[in-house]
């Protein structure tokens, strides 16, 4: 085999290996090879700087690669780039006639170093433009799923992760296709966690976008859904239906409160995902790096929902008020009591238990002790009471 062959055989074989290396379309790749080598052209040896009337053809079985440049039979020739005189078209065929076009070939190996290295640019231009695509259309509708990845490295902006792309959400190690880098950025990352080199963790997918000139999939350690997405993985009642996660409020690395329901007779949502001897919710909290969860039963009476929003502090009563604003939206508060005794755990470390309760449930909580309110209500009543004597008096 020549060696002019064996390179142009060489350049077929270094195309598919790229296109199945990124996950390209391999005739979308040859295209790209075809463009970059006009734009060569253009920058190198058209004077008009156009390449409307020049094409680049790869033979798709031996790799032969051509160049042609389409002219136009004129009576007069005004521009010399895109048309030919008819009597110098004439010499070439007899039959040529004004107006004809034709296609003259062109030198590849005229391009030079400088065409190469500018069909190179254009080349990963294409490539970058065709892995954008691909992993827009794979990843956007992914939004919100969760999938596992391997930390790469990192800097002082983001972590660099290797996500696996699969075909179905059961996390099967054998329906893994193949692989994208992913970046989690600082807004995403959660302080209190060790994102050592190959350590393998969930995220969540966030979005796709362009960074440094590469299509990147944004990922979250921080969003709620995390929760929700890990309880659906380590809870089958969960996967089937049977439970139904309400809501999650999470102040991510720290803790976590998860309301859930039962839509099944017979099931108990809370004993569930807590698991026999808590094993399901260490699992969850063990793949957050120890993030504390608790646990509460949804209620569609909003009190009841409070108080066992509230846990582990135990609430003697609560009082809710929904008030409709001038603008149609609501404001919804609450007047939680609790025993003396259960102040400081109902209010939580730097206020956490209540503010995670008041996400829970959409309202605005105001804890207040029972003593408070005793000597409130003891005022009151003396306040309003009025001696007989006086009474009379007064009459």
């Amino acid at each position: 085999m020549a060696k002019d062959d064996e390179n142009k055989i060489n350049v077929l074989e270094a195309i598919k290996a790229l296109a199945e290396e990124r996950g390209i379309d391999e005739e979308k790749l040859i295209s790209a090879v075809e463009e970059g080598i006009v734009t060569a052209f253009r920058r190198e040896f058209s004077a008009s700087k156009t390449n409307e009337n020049v094409y680049a053809e790869i033979d798709r079985e031996d790799g032969n690669i051509s160049l042609y440049k389409v002219i136009e039979v004129v009576a007069e020739v005004e521009d010399p780039d895109k048309e030919i005189s008819l009597e110098e078209a004439k010499r070439m065929d007899p039959e040529f006639e004004i107006g004809d076009e034709f296609e003259m070939s062109l030198d590849v190996e005229n391009l030079g170093r400088l065409a190469a290295t500018a069909a190179k640019s254009a080349i990963s231009q294409k490539i970058r433009e065709a892995e954008f695509e691909r992993i827009k259309s794979e990843y956007e509708g992914r939004i919100g799923e969760m999938t596992s990845g391997k930390i790469l490295r990192r800097d002082n902006r983001c972590v660099y992760v290797d996500i696996e792309k699969r075909n179905n959400k059961n996390f099967d190690v054998d329906t893994i296709t193949s692989r994208t880098e992913a970046t989690l950025s600082q807004d995403e990352k959660v302080k209190t966690e060790n994102y050592r080199e190959n350590a393998v963790m969930y995220f969540i997918i966030n979005g796709v976008q362009e960074q440094k000139g590469r299509p990147s999939v944004n990922l979250s350690r921080k969003s709620p859904v995390l929760v929700t997405r890990l309880f659906e993985l380590n809870v089958p009642e969960i996967l089937r239906g049977e439970v139904i996660v309400y809501n999650v409020a999470r102040e991510a690395g720290s803790r976590s409160k998860v309301a859930v329901y039962s839509r099944s007779e017979g099931v108990d949502a809370k004993g569930s995902c807590v698991g026999q001897r808590g094993q399901r919710v260490q699992a969850v909290m063990d793949a957050l790096q120890g993030e504390k969860i608790d646990i509460v039963e949804w209620n569609e009476d909003p009190a009841i929902f409070i108080k066992e929003a509230l846990q582990p502090a135990k609430a003697s009563s609560v009082e809710t008020e929904i008030t409709v604003r001038e603008d149609g939206t609501e404001e919804k508060t609450a007047l939680v009591v609790v025993p003396d005794s259960q102040f400081s755990l109902a209010i939580g470390k730097s206020g956490q238990n209540v503010r995670l309760a008041a996400k829970l449930t959409g309202f605005k909580i105001d804890i207040k002790k029972e003593s408070d309110c005793s000597s409130v209500n003891v005022d009151d009543i003396l306040n309003d009471f009025v001696p007989e004597e006086q009474a009379e008096e007064n009459n």
